[in-house]
């Protein structure tokens, strides 16, 4: 219990760190945006830290842990540190803050702060998976987990580049080829599995086991809270024929279009 107490005490003190110092470079850029692409460099900080103060237990599995979530979250954060300086002032957090009087404690609170305690509590499979624990060396469902988080990682990265190539050409409408014609949400499904998989690394340990909250919680900000329930409330206002595209595609898991 206190090499877990430990470690989550250090990981809080890293990354509240880093919320505050972002927080102040947001009142000097006047734009809170680009907390978007500190979000998957968070996590590897997260992973960072956590193999390093971890020593003993299977350092395969650590290994595995950093390396599958270092890979995705800097792709995570270089595409979302170039979308925000291509695109600017992201407009979900202009009209968020121009409902408050006191816009920078408000961001403090309720931007910096609530998704630094996000971070700790997604990353648990991260931390809690890290901990020397029986078995020593991965097993099969380890290497599921692997094998999952790749694939993620690979349907996220296609669907990303696919979406970006589409902006690209400013033809207007909705983006549905590609990975986006079997999922309307291509990135968010292979976020989903990155997630899922590092909890089977995890899990076949009994510490890891009991972090499936972290995966739970991801998941339910990916589909329910600011994910795609967000994107789509917002689509459906400013694109008709996103109802159209709606009815004949899968909303996450992806399954063959539906016929006319």
């Amino acid at each position: 219990m206190d090499a877990i107490l430990s470690l989550f005490a250090a990981n809080a003190a890293v990354i509240f760190g880093l919320m505050l110092l972002l927080w102040l470079l947001s009142i000097a850029l006047k734009d809170v945006s680009f907390i978007d692409s500190f979000w998957g460099f968070s996590f590897v900080v997260i992973a960072a830290v956590t193999y390093l103060l971890t020593e003993g237990g299977s350092a395969e599995r650590r290994l595995l842990i950093l390396g599958l979530t270092a890979v995705w979250g800097l792709r995570l954060a270089l595409y979302l540190f170039f979308r925000w300086r291509r695109e600017g002032a992201d407009k979900r957090y202009v009209a968020m803050l121009s409902r408050t009087d006191s816009p920078h404690w408000f961001s403090l609170r309720n931007v910096f702060l609530l998704q630094g305690v996000l971070l700790l509590i997604v990353s648990l499979p991260i931390q809690l998976g890290s901990i020397p624990a029986e078995p020593v060396s991965v097993g099969v469902i380890g290497w599921i987990g692997a094998a999952l988080a790749i694939i993620g990682i690979l349907f996220e990265t296609v669907g990303d580049w696919q979406l970006a190539r589409f902006k690209a050409r400013g033809t207007g409408g909705v983006m549905d080829k590609g990975l986006w014609r079997y999922t309307r949400h291509p990135n968010y499904f292979g976020d989903t599995c990155v997630w899922w998989g590092l909890y089977l690394i995890a899990a076949e340990t009994t510490l890891g086991l009991a972090s499936i909250i972290g995966p739970v919680l991801m998941t339910y900000l990916l589909v329910k809270w600011s994910g795609a329930a967000l994107l789509e409330r917002r689509l459906k206002r400013s694109k008709p024929e996103y109802e159209d595209y709606i009815r004949r595609t899968s909303s996450f898991f992806p399954l063959p279009p539906a016929k006319n």
